[in-house]
């Protein structure tokens, strides 16, 4: 199989790219590095980038910037930095992306726990993480040609000790189970899920 991996170099991609590498032709995908670029924020980015990387069997994507920071400070476009590029940019690469991907494909998007289990200066990635999910629910049943759509919602990840303080009580998900639900995703039948993973 084809698979595109957005994000291939951070925390969570590295480790996707990995395992999925093993058996796979994969695409390491990055804003500035990788084997292509992207900036997922804008539409025609996504488009030069589809037309580069020709037709593919599945798309993961780990990739797009949420604001982190107080409610009470919070600005318009510090939410919509996350807007454009977490939200849009994974609805972008589907809307877009429908049209290059083979049939039977599938995308797999990350949204995050925060949706359901927010936490201090979250509101932005849990009002993002929770649209995603509904973006994956309804999407699921309108895409053509058997492609499949789900998403990967991690908690705080064993490799990010810098987040442990910002959710207290919560057990660090390991790399190995965060993994394997994009494995899942990638190459389950199911479709239209959301993979809560904490």
């Amino acid at each position: 199989m084809k698979i595109i991996i957005i994000g291939a170099t951070g925390t969570i991609g590295k480790r996707v790219t990995a395992a999925l590498s093993k058996e796979h032709e994969v695409i390491k995908v990055g804003s500035k590095s990788g084997d292509l670029q992207v900036d997922i924020s804008s539409p025609e980015s996504i488009e030069a980038f589809y037309k580069q990387a020709g037709a593919f069997d599945a798309l993961v994507c780990v990739s797009g910037d949420a604001h982190f920071g107080p409610f009470a400070t919070m600005t318009d476009a510090d939410f919509r930095k996350g807007v454009n590029s977490k939200l849009m940019g994974q609805v972008n690469l589907v809307l877009i992306g429908q049209r290059y991907i083979n049939p039977k494909g599938s995308f797999t998007l990350t949204s995050g726990s925060l949706a359901t289990d927010p936490v201090a200066y979250g509101a932005n990635a849990s009002t993002l993480n929770g649209a995603i999910n509904s973006f994956v629910i309804a999407s699921a049943i309108e895409l053509e040609n058997g492609v499949r759509i789900n998403a990967v919602a991690p908690g705080v990840v064993e490799d990010s000790p810098a987040y442990f303080p910002y959710f207290p009580g919560d057990i660090p998900v390991s790399m190995e189970r965060v993994t394997q639900a994009y494995v899942k995703s990638a190459f389950g039948a199911q479709t239209g899920q959301v993979y809560l993973v904490k």
